[in-house]
C-alpha cells in the first residue's frame, strides 16, 4: 500500500500533446490510462502526475507554482532549454542560484503549466538532514 505523497493532478486540454511534452522534458512515461485520464511516472519512486482531460484549462500552474524535475547534468538542462526555446516554451533561465537551488529553468507545457528542470538542487540532502 502506498503511503505519503503519491501524485499531483493537472487538468490538460490534449492528453497526447501533454504526454509528449512530459516524456520529452521530464523523462516520464505512461503507467496507467483510462478514458480521459493518464498517469505518468519517471519510475524513480511511487509518484505520478495524473493528467485529466478537460475542455479548457482555466488555472494553470504558473511561476512560481510549478512541477520540478532534476536533470543529471547542467548540459542536460542546457540541451532542454535550447529545445524549449526553439519551441517557444522557455519561460526563464537557465539561471544558476548556487546551492541549494542549483541551475534551473522554467518551461511552459501545452496548457500553460510550468515545469522546472534543474541540476544541483539539494532536495535529497535537505530531506535526509531533517531527521
Amino acid at each position: 500500500m502506498d503511503v505519503g505523497l503519491t501524485h499531483v493532478a493537472l487538468p490538460v486540454s490534449d492528453l497526447e500533446e501533454s504526454v509528449a511534452f512530459y516524456a520529452r522534458y521530464a523523462r516520464m512515461q505512461v503507467v496507467h490510462e483510462r478514458e480521459g485520464v493518464t498517469w505518468l511516472s519517471d519510475k524513480t519512486r511511487p509518484f505520478v502526475i495524473v493528467l485529466i482531460r478537460v475542455e479548457r484549462v482555466d488555472s494553470p500552474l504558473v511561476p512560481f507554482a510549478h512541477l520540478g524535475v532534476a536533470c543529471a547534468s547542467r548540459d542536460e538542462v542546457d540541451r532542454l532549454c535550447a529545445e524549449a526555446s526553439d519551441e517557444g516554451r522557455l519561460v526563464a533561465g537557465p539561471l544558476d542560484y548556487g546551492p541549494p537551488v542549483g541551475y534551473w529553468a522554467f518551461f511552459r507545457d501545452p496548457d500553460g503549466h510550468t515545469l522546472e528542470v534543474s541540476h544541483g538542487q539539494e532536495v535529497g540532502l535537505a530531506v535526509e538532514g531533517s531527521d
